[in-house]
């Protein structure tokens, strides 16, 4: 009798133990479905038009030369590519080499190439091996600027002043080449030099000439902070050395399209205005690391990127 007793309890036991263990799979099984649920509610779970995915850490490259609006247009571009996960290198070169790395395939691309004059014989010379998509910026200008103080109003004007010398930016660039050209164009200006140097070496120049009242003739071009900076005019050009109204355009390398459609697109949709760039050139004189200042504006203007990055997959 003492021993089927034990028998049962022994047997009700191992039962006990079993219905126990099957209730905390099932509670396990149950709590994993639960918090996928939960997950995908909450969006939690990582999807294919996931922005920060979109590049998946392919790399792209684009050049520019050291010229203060392509400094704030580039990290701009180069912060809205870099946010959707590309990983973005950023290189400052001579005009000329801007030019033929991104021809040659080098490169991917550009948001620099000032048309139709300033860079126009360096367009002509690899147009065919580019793909234009077009200006990202109208209303640009280059010439020659002097302070408001000074009595010239024309290029037709300049006599003796500033030591007979226009302070040019570096050698190459297009505005130093049609300053060139204008000592051959006014006939005022045959004993007159240009002297190059740096975008950086022209405005601190500049900025001298204007602390202690001097004359100064610079190769300048618009949009750029020094006219905020300074009261300034350019000499009006009769001679239409300079050329007219000029563009700031975008160009890509061949296949960049099938490579990566997405940076295509975000650098074809690439366009702003005068303000805009402005904003970003004045941040960066006043201080602010370039990264900083295209990350800030980035922030700042979600509406204006969300129309560059329309139609990213």
């Amino acid at each position: 009798m003492l021993n089927s007793t034990w028998k049962k309890l022994t047997l009700a036991a191992m039962l006990m133990f079993v219905l126990v263990v099957a209730a905390a799979c099932g509670s396990d099984d149950g709590g994993d479905s639960d918090s996928e649920g939960d997950s995908e509610e909450n969006g939690e779970e990582t999807s294919g038009d996931d922005s920060s995915n979109v590049g998946d850490g392919q790399e792209i490259e684009l050049v520019y030369v050291e010229w203060d609006t392509e400094v704030a247009s580039t990290n701009v571009v180069g912060k809205v590519l870099e946010d959707l996960g590309y990983e973005v290198e950023l290189t400052p070169l001579d005009n000329a080499i801007m030019w033929e790395t991104v021809a040659s395939g080098e490169a991917d691309g550009m948001v620099a190439a000032w048309l139709p004059g300033t860079h126009g014989d360096l367009y002509e010379d690899h147009k065919d091996s580019l793909v234009d998509l077009g200006a990202n910026l109208e209303g640009a200008k280059i010439g020659l600027v002097v302070p408001e103080y000074m009595e010239a109003s024309s290029i037709a004007d300049l006599t003796d002043e500033a030591d007979q010398t226009i302070t040019g930016i570096e050698a190459g660039a297009g505005v130093v080449a049609a300053a060139e050209s204008a000592l051959e164009d006014y006939d005022n200006l045959s004993d007159w030099s240009v002297e190059p140097s740096s975008s950086g070496a022209m405005a601190t120049a500049l900025g001298e000439a204007i602390d202690n009242e001097e004359n100064i003739i610079v190769t300048g071009w618009s949009p750029h902070w020094k006219f905020a900076e300074y009261d300034l005019k350019y000499l009006e050009d009769p001679e239409g050395s300079f050329g007219g109204e000029e563009n700031i355009a975008t160009m890509v390398r061949e296949g960049l399209e099938e490579d990566m459609p997405n940076a295509y697109k975000v650098l074809d949709n690439f366009a702003w205005e005068t303000a805009d760039i402005e904003s970003v050139m004045s941040a960066i004189q006043g201080g602010t690391d370039p990264e900083e200042a295209a990350a800030n504006w980035v922030e700042e203007n979600e509406d204006k990127v969300s129309s560059w990055t329309e139609g990213v997959e």
